[in-house]
């Protein structure tokens, strides 16, 4: 938007709120949703985390916990025809699982208490999780350096896509 010169916080607020009532009234209208971002490589969106932002806001838009936790484990395996195989735990499926420590239908937010993954049959428990979060972060700090951008003072804000889902998109620093 030219002429700008500081951020729209208020517009982007209300942009965002006005989406949340969109999706919140497509919910109700039947619509399927999925979770995930159409998101551009490069745009500091890491994949997982910005996933329990946008389960959140499901949430925030109308959807139970569990419908919200459906976008991005039952509703994939269906959409793509995958059901007999994906999608749910049960004995037969192939599955990954995220443990948590709390419940993410008493409250969506316990999405992050993870306690540990498994991956392809393969346990990563707290300690490991933490020691790839530190590598990943130290590759990021390197990139971030060589692209001249601080990844502790990058600045993102969440927005709808044009698929209904959401991204997290850099900010320009002044």
């Amino acid at each position: 938007m030219p002429g700008l010169v500081h951020d729209p916080l208020e517009l982007r607020k209300e942009y965002f709120a006005a989406n949340l009532q969109m999706v919140g009234a497509m919910h109700r209208a039947g619509v399927p949703f999925l979770a995930g971002t159409d998101a551009a490589p490069g745009v500091y969106i890491m994949p997982g985390f910005s996933l329990h932002d946008e389960l959140a806001n499901f949430v925030e838009a109308g959807f139970t916990p569990m419908q919200s936790l459906q976008t991005a484990t039952s509703g994939p395996a269906k959409f793509l025809g995958l059901e007999n195989n994906y999608g749910s735990v049960q004995a037969g499926k192939i599955a990954d699982l995220v443990l948590l420590s709390a419940n993410p239908l008493d409250d969506i937010h316990n999405t992050k208490k993870i306690t540990a993954v498994i991956v392809n049959g393969r346990l990563f428990d707290r300690a490991a999780l933490d020691r790839i979060l530190k590598q990943v972060e130290s590759a990021a700090k390197r990139n971030g350096a060589q692209a001249g951008v601080n990844p502790k003072t990058a600045a993102t804000s969440t927005v709808f896509s044009r698929t209904n889902t959401m991204a997290n998109i850099p900010e320009r620093q002044p």
